[in-house]
């Protein structure tokens, strides 16, 4: 079964890695050769999502914000 979600901007790529830390792990979404998406997400949802490096895994981005600046 398919999950259905309303957000657009759905990204597919490969965890490069995820780190650990007290509650809060950090993971690496390369999502074009030298692109790479960093997400911040419990260590909870890491464990029920079996994520690790070499999995494939989809970025879904739902921002009321987006802040783009130049040098």
């Amino acid at each position: 079964m398919a999950m259905k979600i309303s957000a657009r901007n759905q990204i597919k790529g490969k965890v490069l890695d995820v780190k650990k830390g007290a509650t809060t792990a950090h993971l690496r979404l390369e999502i074009a050769p030298g692109q790479v998406i960093t997400a911040s997400i419990t260590n909870e949802a890491v464990d029920d999502l079996g994520l690790r490096g070499g999995a494939a895994a989809v970025a879904v981005i739902k921002a009321s914000d987006v802040m783009i600046a130049i040098d």
